[in-house]
């Protein structure tokens, strides 16, 4: 590598530039010299002599610090064009690749190779504060070292990270009417609550006093004899009733004054002329949307009442909720939708969930944005998911046990939870907390034609529990331990062979209620359960052991 001198020192040049050449354009680029930058230079130059001439490339820095820089001075890749990303991880280490393989190097800054070099290692370790280093002396030995202090090594990016990036189909924002890209959901990332600005003005009140269409007039209700409501108009006695006792389209009659006075309500929406396509009704909305929501096991229950559909299970299981999904959808402006908690047991004719438009009218386009929202889903909003009879076979641990020198009580506990959702125990065994026999136990449950395994105990921190080393040898496959609710944390679960697996701590003998009810129900709907769903229970995981237990109408496990 050849070098430039300056101040009477050699420099390793960067790329075509000297040292002192580069340092102006750092600073004619970053504003000043910093160190970070300088590096990244080196780094950028480096890794590119890697690369076959030629090669189409693309970036990732992997710091969004100075590096990010270096990489749109030295090269044709920037932030503008896509062509760098920058996944902020922390590491000051940089990547070039071929944009059509995906090969090419990682360069990154080595802690290991700073021995000789103080300043950098004080520098890049913040081992004093920024104000009590010596700047000029940094500089100098980033100059010495260039590259040297680098370690390169091949990589190849995924496969997903090779398509061209595109921000999809644009759409006007209808929270606050400016573009963005369709894909971040029915508004804008702003209007989610996502903006950086402390505070905003409101830029449409209309969003908080909704529009209403030109055909709606309001009269004074003892000018509207005769005339036809323009929706449900509901009276509330406190502690008594609440019901619509107009209807959208009934006419107006003189014996209606005395009881709309008696409500409150002095004037009344009417609709004077057809409102036109720009404006979707509420009714109308909930019907929609209702419509879009409900997934397998769910129907919407009839029609719109006070401009709200429900939506009731078709028969008994496990509610499942796309939770996401319900979010981006009450994110859009003018509407709403609310449920039970997801993951709970409800029965056929149950009311599982309702939605809704706020205001009477909702403008066509806001309408457009939360269908668009409900029917770009994985899986639909609300299902009610079966539960298969299943053929169990419990596997109970412990030398305690199988030596006789106490009773076992799992047998019952896990039993009677089993029944209560309709499946069957096929067989139990009891086997000593030895690697080898809890093996040759779960093996044996499989031939018996067990489809769920559920083992007892053996799952924690002490030398004998093995639980989990004698199942890995029957064969069980995509295991997760460990769990963030109290009671339960020791939970496995996976599968074996064609069965479903579910490893249930020593705590449910205790506990009335513990993981093991959390789960069991997803098991039986053949639910995969992924550690991010795991992660997401950790809110309201903890039991609070109440004297009078209403599980499952509390908080535990939702």
């Amino acid at each position: 590598m050849s070098t430039s001198t300056a101040l009477g020192i050699g420099f390793r040049d960067i790329g075509p530039h000297s040292f002192d050449e580069f340092i102006d354009m750092a600073t004619l680029f970053h504003n000043y010299p910093a160190p970070g930058l300088i590096l990244g230079g080196y780094m950028v130059e480096e890794a590119k002599r890697h690369l076959p001439e030629g090669t189409l490339f693309e970036a990732i820095s992997e710091t969004s610090w100075c590096l990010p820089d270096a990489i749109q001075m030295l090269t044709p890749c920037t932030i503008g064009n896509g062509w760098v990303r920058i996944m902020n991880f922390g590491l000051y280490a940089m990547s070039l690749f071929d944009k059509h393989t995906g090969k090419g190097v990682r360069i990154a800054l080595d802690m290991h190779k700073l021995d000789d070099y103080p300043e950098l290692r004080t520098w890049y370790l913040k081992l004093k504060p920024k104000r009590e280093q010596d700047s000029d002396r940094l500089l100098r030995e980033i100059g010495e070292a260039g590259a040297d202090i680098c370690t390169v090594r091949p990589i190849t990016v995924k496969a997903e990270l090779l398509y061209k990036r595109s921000k999809g189909g644009i759409g006007e924002c209808p929270a606050c009417g400016e573009a963005y890209p369709v894909m971040h959901g029915p508004v804008c990332r702003s209007c989610k609550g996502e903006s950086p600005y402390a505070s905003e003005e409101l830029r449409d009140i209309s969003r908080i006093v909704y529009p209403m269409p030109e055909a709606v007039g309001t009269v004074p209700v003892n000018e509207a004899v005769g005339k036809r409501f323009a929706h449900d108009m509901t009276k509330v006695e406190p502690g008594h009733s609440k019901e619509a006792v107009f209807r959208k389209g009934q006419q107006f009659e003189a014996g209606d004054l005395c009881r709309l006075q008696h409500m409150g309500r002095n004037h009344i929406y009417i609709e004077q002329e057809g409102v036109g396509g720009d404006w979707v009704h509420e009714d109308d909305c909930a019907r929609d949307f209702a419509a879009a929501m409900a997934g397998p096991g769910v129907t919407p229950a009839g029609a719109a009442r006070e401009g709200k559909v429900s939506l009731t299970a078709d028969l008994d299981g496990l509610l499942r909720v796309n939770t996401d999904a319900l979010r981006a959808f009450n994110l859009g402006p003018g509407v709403m939708a609310a449920s039970r908690c997801g993951w709970t047991m409800v029965k056929a004719g149950a009311e599982v969930a309702g939605t809704r438009a706020i205001p009477l009218y909702l403008e066509q386009t806001c309408h457009a944005r939360a269908m668009h929202a409900l029917e770009n889903v994985e899986y639909p909003l609300f299902s009610v998911l079966p539960l298969r009879k299943a053929k169990v076979g419990i596997l109970i641990t412990g030398d305690e046990i199988y030596s006789g020198k106490i009773e076992d009580r799992f047998e019952d506990v896990v039993t009677r939870k089993v029944s209560a959702l309709g499946s069957t125990v096929r067989k139990t065994l009891v086997v000593p907390d030895h690697r080898g026999r809890i093996r040759d136990g779960a093996r044996a449950l499989l031939d018996e034609g067990c489809d769920l395994l559920i083992t007892t105990a053996g799952l924690s921190v002490d030398p004998d529990d093995v639980t989990r080393h004698g199942l890995i040898d029957a064969g069980a496959e995509n295991l997760l331990y460990g769990a963030p609710l109290l009671p339960g944390t020791m939970t496995l679960i996976g599968t074996i062979g064609e069965a479903r697996l579910l490893g249930v701590p020593a705590c449910a003998l205790f506990f009335k209620n513990t993981s093991l009810d959390l789960f069991l129900p997803r098991l039986l709907a053949d639910v995969d359960i992924t550690r991010d769903d795991l992660a997401r229970m950790g809110e309201g995981g903890m039991c609070m052991g109440c004297a009078n237990c209403t599980f499952p109408k509390c908080p535990f496990g939702k």
